[in-house]
């Protein structure tokens, strides 16, 4: 994309997506992602009624007086948002591909990120680990992510969500909040480094798909390419049995992927290229709430 188109994109997402995180999810995002528990804030002398398992005893063998130790909740979070660069997010039947809504709904979570004074981060995944963009704070670096979503180039076509899980447990030591966005069209497992990472984080995974996934149209003979693997073959769709074992496809992989959200108690919402994702967002964090 040349730099003038680039940046005129940049500008368009960010006019549109700082305006939704400012004027819709400003109080939904504060309560639904929450910081990492309790700091320590100060002592005070312990007074009638304060709970007995907030006395700080060396700071009462000191004064020889009971004090206790006040707290307040840590707000400040670390969000990674890990992003599916592989060869089938190019697709998309309707206005958007999936990429591009990816694209706008991370952004979104960036804007709403900074609004919070929370850090944010990126790794971007194919069935190797693309590029990962540490957590910082500032508009500047959330106009570089911006971009970097808008006109990233992988060097693999390929997914590999477990991969990218288990990087994400090694590279952020403390917890985070992490957004998975893919389509989830992966051919390993994925499960068990789910239920790995959301142990460490507090993992929400978003699935960004297109209506024409779903179920094969019947237009007679077609010639089809798989994005990820680059085949190439020709197929019958005129045929109920190939129309038939497609679904089957498709449905077997949602099934696979809401067990594996269940099991690992993950929170998750999937999301069509023709959606409406501030209404599916707030959903999510409504659900969170």
């Amino acid at each position: 994309m040349e730099t003038s188109e680039l940046l005129k994109k940049v500008r368009q997402i960010e006019i549109k997506t700082r305006g939704l995180s400012r004027n819709i999810f400003a109080g939904q995002y504060h309560s639904a992602f929450k910081g990492r528990g309790m700091a320590f804030s100060e002592v005070r002398e312990y007074e009638f009624g304060d709970d007995i398992r907030d006395i700080d005893w060396n700071v009462t063998a000191r004064y020889s007086k009971p004090y206790i130790k006040i707290f307040e909740e840590e707000r400040e979070l670390t969000v990674m948002l890990l992003i599916d660069v592989s060869g089938s997010r190019n697709f998309g039947s309707r206005e958007m591909l999936k990429k591009d809504m990816m694209a706008e709904i991370a952004a979104t979570l960036a804007f709403s990120a900074i609004q919070n004074n929370d850090k944010i981060g990126v790794i971007f995944f194919s069935d190797r680990i693309e590029k990962f963009i540490p957590p910082q704070k500032g508009k500047k670096h959330i106009l570089y992510i911006i971009r970097e979503l808008i006109d990233f180039e992988p060097q693999d076509t390929k997914t590999d969500i477990a991969q990218a899980l288990k990087y994400l447990t090694n590279a952020i030591k403390k917890r985070c909040t992490a957004f998975v966005f893919s389509d989830y069209i992966n051919k390993g497992d994925y499960q068990d480094a789910l239920i790995i990472a959301n142990k460490k984080h507090d993992m929400v995974a978003i699935q960004v798909y297109d209506d024409r996934e779903t179920e094969m149209p019947k237009v007679g003979l077609v010639k089809i390419k798989d994005a990820e693997s680059g085949l190439e073959k020709y197929i019958d769709t005129s045929s109920l049995k190939v129309r038939q074992s497609y679904k089957h496809w498709w449905e077997k992989r949602q099934e696979y992927m809401s067990n594996a959200f269940k099991r690992s108690r993950v929170d998750s919402v999937s999301i069509r290229t023709d959606d409406d994702y501030v209404k599916a967002l707030i959903e999510l964090f409504n659900k969170r709430s």
